[in-house]
């Protein structure tokens, strides 16, 4: 099977096209080069074609979906940014992006299989419940709140402090933040062309993704990567709020893995999938693995980000039923 992956040679995208490449099939990649200074990196196969180009320039998806039976959409404008100032790039990059692709695919006759890659951020707050009062659903969190230590939410009935459940894809979306809205528009493009031209459409909500190639010393990385830049500069990571975030950490073999069960499963699945290991962490945990054996001990400073939420955690149970997928990366950071 030949499949085009879009951001090929960044951090997820990179060890799809691995997995790919090793069990046999043809690849294509799609990149910009913009995150590797315009660079093509150490890690790039030489087996896999490479265009170089915008993912929201339609004629470059043209050129590198010529030929190719499914498509791998991995490039993104990632994290949860700096501030709303960065609302025109991610909806440049994220939803322009995706509909020049789909647009460029739709003017090709593309009726292969598409998979996107999603977050679990779509969800904003994840699943609470009340031991009284049953599953709850908070607002988001408000900075005075956050500023005076009230990290957890109370729940709406007793006011007692709420707990998290696991996360199912049935749960109603609510996006906090720019990229998360981005994410989930990426979700309704990608279904509406599977529903208009009668394709499976894999949408996968990674989790907080961490491993290999994972990008540094950007405020666009992922909390695993910030924690250990600080740590690889000699410096205490910094723990926002009390540290009991509750995410959890799935390797990015694994979520390529997931990718590759997606796209070569026998029957198609249509429709959203949770990828996560299944096992929940504090961030406060992943800080203290971060930094054993170094000297250092994380720095919780209490406060928080509006955009950020308290507790997400999955159940992977639907991935594990439709594609097979389990995670099996042990954690290491």
């Amino acid at each position: 099977m030949r499949v085009l992956v879009t951001g090929g040679l960044g951090f997820v995208g990179s060890h799809v096209v691995d997995e790919l490449i090793a069990a046999g099939h043809d690849v294509v990649v799609l990149d910009s080069l913009v995150a590797h200074a315009g660079s093509v990196p150490e890690w790039a196969r030489p087996e896999a074609d490479l265009v170089v180009g915008d993912a929201r320039d339609p004629g470059a998806w043209s050129r590198a979906a010529e030929g190719v039976e499914a498509v791998s959409h991995q490039a993104a404008r990632v994290g949860l940014g700096v501030d709303f100032a960065d609302v025109r790039a991610y909806v440049d990059d994220n939803d322009a992006g995706t509909a020049a692709g789909l647009w460029a695919l739709h003017q090709q006759g593309f009726a292969g299989r598409l998979v996107l890659a999603s977050s679990m951020v779509v969800y904003g707050e994840g699943r609470y419940t009340c031991t009284d009062d049953g599953d709850q659903h908070p607002g988001p969190r408000a900075a005075a709140d956050l500023a005076v230590g009230r990290f957890e939410h109370p729940c709406p009935a007793c006011d007692r402090p709420l707990g998290w459940a696991p996360v199912l894809e049935t749960a109603p979306t609510d996006p906090r933040n720019t990229y998360a809205a981005t994410k989930l528009h990426q979700e309704h493009l990608f279904q509406i062309y599977g529903r208009e031209h009668g394709v499976a459409a894999t949408v996968l909500r990674y989790h907080n993704v961490y491993g290999p190639r994972c990008p540094l010393d950007t405020p666009y990385a992922g909390v695993a990567s910030i924690f250990r830049s600080a740590v690889a500069r000699g410096v205490r990571p910094t723990v926002l709020e009390d540290g009991g975030q509750t995410r959890d950490f799935v390797h990015v073999r694994d979520v390529a893995h997931a990718n590759v069960l997606a796209l070569t499963a026998e029957v198609a699945y249509d429709g959203v999938l949770n990828i996560a290991s299944g096992t929940p962490r504090t961030v406060l945990d992943l800080a203290t693995a971060i930094c054993a054996g170094t000297g250092l001990e994380p720095n919780v400073v209490g406060g928080g980000r509006l955009g950020d939420v308290r507790h997400v955690v999955a159940s992977p149970a639907r991935a594990r039923e439709r594609l097979g997928f389990e995670a099996t990366e042990p954690f290491s950071v």
